[in-house]
């Protein structure tokens, strides 16, 4: 069984997607969709902006998801998934390909969700950080341990969970996780994304979700809140609310998805992230990219 995996927010880079715009009329159809959509050039970001630029989230998202969803779209007939799954804004990404939202009403709510998650990133002095090397137990014990809120966000692999929280608890929390780990490292990225940081917003989200209109997918979603599959539409929509504040169980996600029979994973979007992870997690697993 073939699983397709869509990265999320972090694996942004200058001059994104510019040679697909210049190789595909199809990727130059969509991207100028995306522009009067959005009401903001995000090809000029995307193509010309720096790295600064692109790790405000407003501009990565929807830059993420614009690399990844014409991706799919190049494919044609060719992309044929089983079960997907997709890395935080990712998990948008994901139902788009598979039919469950249509390319404006997804581009529309990633960019509410952008702009939400943007305004309690001005407001809160917040980020996160990647520690490998050490079991998520000790990781989560020793947020804990510290006097602020810093939470584990994304459990990617056995030994590399990301966390998240207010800098100062952030640092602290790195600073102790240092001398066990093999890598401390900061993110890429202008907030503490799935964390109690992101709380205010829910409420505002979960109205977005609720206006936009979902259909079943193709295939079953693996999403980041259980590692569980569905094609429900409702559960999909919770999951999606709930993921703002909850970790991402992205190794959960991937051995379910080879329990349930997954034989060969693509990412599509990006850079080859996920694919590491995988590796990670199986190393017999065969992995493929479109980027």
């Amino acid at each position: 069984m073939h699983a397709y995996l869509f990265p999320g927010q972090g694996t942004q880079f200058p001059g994104m997607g510019k040679e697909l715009f210049e190789k595909s009329k199809l990727a130059q159809e969509y991207f100028k969709r995306a522009n009067d959509i959005l009401g903001f050039s995000i090809t000029d970001v995307m193509f010309e902006g720096s790295a600064k630029d692109l790790k405000q989230t407003k501009f990565a998202q929807p830059a993420i998801f614009l690399h990844s969803y014409i991706l799919v779209k190049t494919l044609g007939n060719e992309f044929k998934p089983d079960m997907v799954a997709g890395h935080s804004l990712g998990e948008i990404s994901a139902l788009t390909a598979i039919g469950s939202l249509d390319f404006e009403s997804a581009l529309k709510l990633i960019s509410k969700r952008a702009s939400l998650m943007q305004k309690v990133c001005e407001h809160e002095n917040t980020g996160m950080a990647v520690v490998v090397g050490l079991y998520d137990v000790i990781v989560k014990d020793i947020c804990n341990q510290i006097d602020g809120v810093v939470v584990p966000a994304n459990y990617n692999a056995l030994k590399q969970v990301v966390i998240s929280g207010e800098m100062k608890a952030l640092k602290e929390a790195c600073e102790k996780l240092r001398p066990g780990a093999l890598a401390v490292v900061n993110l890429p990225v202008s907030g503490a994304f799935h964390s109690p940081f992101m709380e205010p917003i829910i409420e505002e989200f979960r109205l977005a979700v609720e206006e936009t209109e979902f259909k079943k997918p193709i295939c079953p979603i693996y999403q980041n809140v259980k590692g569980r599959p569905t094609s429900n539409i409702e559960l999909i929509k919770e999951n999606l609310i709930n993921q703002l504040t909850h970790p991402v169980m992205w190794r959960h996600t991937i051995l379910h998805m080879i329990e349930d029979g997954a034989t060969e994973f693509t990412e599509i979007g990006p850079g080859h992230f996920l694919r590491r992870l995988v590796g990670q997690i199986n190393k017999n697993m065969k992995t493929h990219g479109i980027s």
